[in-house]
């Protein structure tokens, strides 16, 4: 397997990480021999539809012009649109976003909604740009990739370093190249533009709604279990609230600069409110300072991975000692970490199923703004669990019957939904 070196914002090259394309793929092609698929729909299956690359030239404050290199990669479309996040980031691969589409593909196929899988990224360094800057740089890259992009096409939302008001720029972007509001074109918009209720927590909300599931088949409570948090942005801060309102007790969490550690408990809204004053969550007063490849490895009922690929790999997985890890991140743990964990008897609650609910509440927006009909957040809730509850029962169904770990059997089910779709349309012509 490739591996990538990472840096950091700083310039600082980080330790390798797995290439994630590699293994997206070879997650596929354990999930597809356990299906049996002929070699043939395995290739249709495994080879992403479209690939575009595109320069996004770009005036900054100064007067100066710089050009970013910014991607939109579409996996698979035969069950319906294409959706999948944007990110900005310093690392941002050819190959990262492709693995992204593909994870995404497989994500809206194991919850059963009607869409296909996408992802796009800019290689751009966000913490250094303005916010002209990034809005000219968004606006310059939605009309870009706008030859993909569309209502009915594919449906970008938030990812890494995006959020609500990137996608109101992208939505303006597209509406005035189409002379008319086009509110569908993305999600996870702001709610004054046709966002949806509950979107801005849904990934977390799902994620919870997992591990309650997964506390359940386990025999475990959620009252006074210990989680440990990797990764302190909008998933993994919202994940530590939800977990602390249900009666779990927050020990850890971390950012890209380190992590604190309270083994008596941390309030994860006075940690959110920390960051947000100092930029990051060490020094958090109360707390000794831990790093992230430290809280990894903390003895703990839950560890949620909310950050980027690539944090639980086979040299760290024989040391993680938590019972249930859900992944809140996308692909975070690697092929080789899984057969470890697994050995362990380590119940990982996939990424394609446990950070979902950002996709399914994505699909409601949707929903609602074709519609142009809205709902109250509660009902956007109860929808996400009825989805989310369901879809870990098909899982857990598939991974007892067929003796198999959680993540072959979300592939399975999902890559055997895509087959399926794929055998019923034929291939054109």
């Amino acid at each position: 397997m490739h591996s990538t070196t990472t840096t950091t914002p700083t310039g600082a090259t980080a330790a390798s990480a797995p290439n994630p394309w590699d293994v997206a793929l070879e997650q596929f092609d354990i999930a597809a021999r356990h299906l049996r698929l002929d070699d043939g729909m395995k290739e249709v299956l495994r080879t992403p539809k479209r690939q575009l690359i595109v320069s996004v030239p770009v005036r900054m404050d100064d007067g100066s012009f710089r050009v970013f290199t910014g991607f939109r990669v579409q996996h698979n479309v035969t069950r319906g649109p294409a959706k999948g996040g944007i990110r900005y980031h310093w690392n941002v691969t050819l190959d990262e976003v492709k693995a992204l589409a593909a994870w995404m593909t497989w994500k809206t196929a194991v919850v059963n909604i009607p869409y296909g899988g996408a992802k796009g990224g800019v290689i751009c360094n966000p913490k250094e740009m303005s916010e002209s800057e990034l809005q000219r740089m968004t606006r310059r890259y939605t009309t870009e990739i706008s030859l993909l992009i569309g209502p009915e096409r594919d449906i970008p939302a938030p990812d890494v370093y995006t959020n609500a008001q990137t996608m109101a720029w992208i939505m303006d972007t597209y509406s005035m190249h189409c002379g008319y509001s086009v509110p569908g074109v993305v999600t996870g918009k702001p709610l004054s533009i046709g966002g949806s209720a509950g979107r801005n927590e849904a990934t977390a909300r799902g994620c919870m709604f997992t591990i309650r599931e997964a506390m359940k088949a386990l025999g475990l409570s959620m009252q006074g279990s210990t989680v440990a948090v990797q990764g302190y942005g909008n998933a993994g801060s919202i994940a530590a609230t939800l977990l602390h309102q249900a009666g779990c007790k927050v020990i850890a969490v971390s950012d890209s600069r380190g992590g604190i550690l309270n083994r008596k408990g941390l309030d994860p809204w006075e940690v959110i409110g920390y960051k947000a004053e100092k930029g990051s969550v060490v020094g958090f007063p109360g707390a000794e300072k831990i790093s992230n490849e430290d809280l990894i490895e903390l003895e703990c009922e839950v560890l949620v991975p909310a950050g980027l690929e690539g944090a639980i790999t086979g040299q760290n997985a024989p040391r993680v000692r938590a019972k249930i890890i859900a992944e809140a991140a996308n692909g975070p743990t690697t092929p080789e970490a899984d057969r470890i964990l697994h050995e362990k008897k380590a119940f990982v609650i996939p990424d394609i199923l446990a950070n979902a609910g950002g996709v399914t509440v994505s699909y409601l927006e949707w929903v609602q703004n074709r519609e142009e009909l809205f709902w109250e957040e509660d009902e956007v809730n109860a929808r996400l669990e009825r989805v989310m509850v369901r879809a870990f029962n098909d899982v857990i169904r598939i991974a007892k019957n067929d003796r198999i770990d959680m993540r072959t059997a979300a592939l399975a089910l999902a890559i055997g939904r895509v087959a399926e779709a794929t055998r019923v349309r034929g291939i054109y012509p």
